[in-house]
């Protein structure tokens, strides 16, 4: 019995108690295993494909983000704030209802990954919403932060239930059935619609009434 193959796990224990980084711990004991097993490198790497592959655990738009992080590495948020900068009439208010707009239409067409905090709220938004509002101190530009975050969820989130393919819709479809209403995803989806127009009046109102409220 080839007792080797299990240094993966010291490998791991090992990695998490010196506190690397996960993905590379996870990896190395992958890679500690499939050398203990007798397997080359590239087998090893053939074999990480094929799971990713046949799995899909990992979503496209997660491999997308380490490359925004490089862009935000190499001075995305620096961009941002300059292009609000030079902006005429740009304040916090009409730059996140304005977003909040673009996500609840999007979402209602099913585009729901395109954006959210890693992809546009970190890198883009929330450096665009800092420059818009000219935040006195850091609790304020903490506030201004957290809204751009609240704009993004508020807007996914009343604007995915217009799409009659989103999961919400289908578990509500599969419950009333259970409970002997049959309703078709189209007929969810339209009386959707009125929530999301309250949600976008509420937010932007809420917008409004904290830019007066800083003077």
């Amino acid at each position: 019995m080839n007792l080797w193959v299990l240094s993966g796990i010291a490998v791991m224990v090992g990695g998490f108690v010196w506190r690397l980084n996960p993905l590379v711990v996870v990896a190395g004991a992958a890679l500690a295993t499939g050398l203990a097993a007798g397997m080359d490198p590239l087998a090893i790497l053939a074999a990480f494909g094929k799971a990713f592959n046949d799995t899909r655990y990992v979503s496209v738009i997660w491999i997308v983000l380490p490359v925004i992080g490089l862009m935000e590495r190499h001075g995305l948020q620096e961009r941002a704030r300059a292009l609000v900068a030079g902006m005429k009439g740009a304040t916090l208010p009409r730059l996140l209802t304005g977003y909040l707009l673009l996500r609840q239409i999007t979402a209602a067409l099913g585009l729901t990954s395109i954006a959210g905090p890693a992809q546009t709220v970190r890198p883009l938004l929330a450096p665009m919403a800092e420059v818009a509002a000219a935040p006195r101190d850091q609790a304020e530009a903490n506030k201004v932060k957290a809204l751009a975050a609240a704009t993004d969820n508020v807007g996914l989130f009343f604007g995915e239930d217009i799409f009659i393919a989103i999961g919400s819709i289908l578990l509500m479809k599969g419950f009333l059935e259970q409970q002997g209403i049959e309703l078709a995803p189209f007929d969810l989806s339209v009386w959707a619609i009125p929530t999301a127009l309250a949600a976008f009046a509420i937010h932007s109102l809420r917008l409004w009434l904290f830019a007066r409220r800083r003077g």
